[in-house]
């Protein structure tokens, strides 16, 4: 029944695994975080139209690779007429979908980050599908952030 004082001091290993954080750790993890916050934020905000690009470079992948999804299921690709809409919802007319995928490809047709709706040509110009966006301006050509983005990139 007696215990020496120092065992009765020392915490298991079991009690202090679930002791959890304390105020001071938690407190050092904010404090970094807002540091690094102050440093990204401004960095990333001198540049909207770069991140813009970035992001619709992106888009484009993800675009294309559910693109290609699609074609594994069903043998080809989508028509032009029938569009990006046929990876959101089960398209009709030729070429026929026989194994379209419930749920889709992707949850909603996509924007481009200026708004407008991404652009898709099967046979494409530069290679089996095009998929792009005219950047910000909305007109073919163009340099910095009013320059085209497609998957020939």
């Amino acid at each position: 029944m007696l215990r020496r004082f120092s065992e009765s001091r020392v915490p298991s290993p079991e009690s202090r695994l679930s002791r959890g954080f304390t105020l001071i750790e938690i407190l050092v993890v904010v404090v970094i975080l807002g540091i690094l916050a102050a440093i990204v934020v401004p960095k990333v905000m001198e540049h909207p139209g770069e991140a813009r690009r970035v992001r619709a470079k992106q888009d484009v992948q993800a675009i294309v690779t559910a693109l290609n999804m699609y074609r594994l299921d069903n043998f080809t690709y989508p028509s032009t007429e029938q569009g990006l809409d046929a990876l959101v919802s089960k398209p009709s007319g030729a070429p026929d979908a026989p194994n379209w995928r419930k749920g889709g490809y992707l949850e909603k047709a996509p924007k481009d980050p200026w708004g407008k709706p991404y652009l898709y040509l099967r046979p494409g110009s530069h290679g089996d599908i095009d998929v792009f966006t005219y950047g910000a301006d909305g007109k073919p050509g163009g340099e910095g952030e009013d320059a085209d983005v497609g998957n020939w990139e």
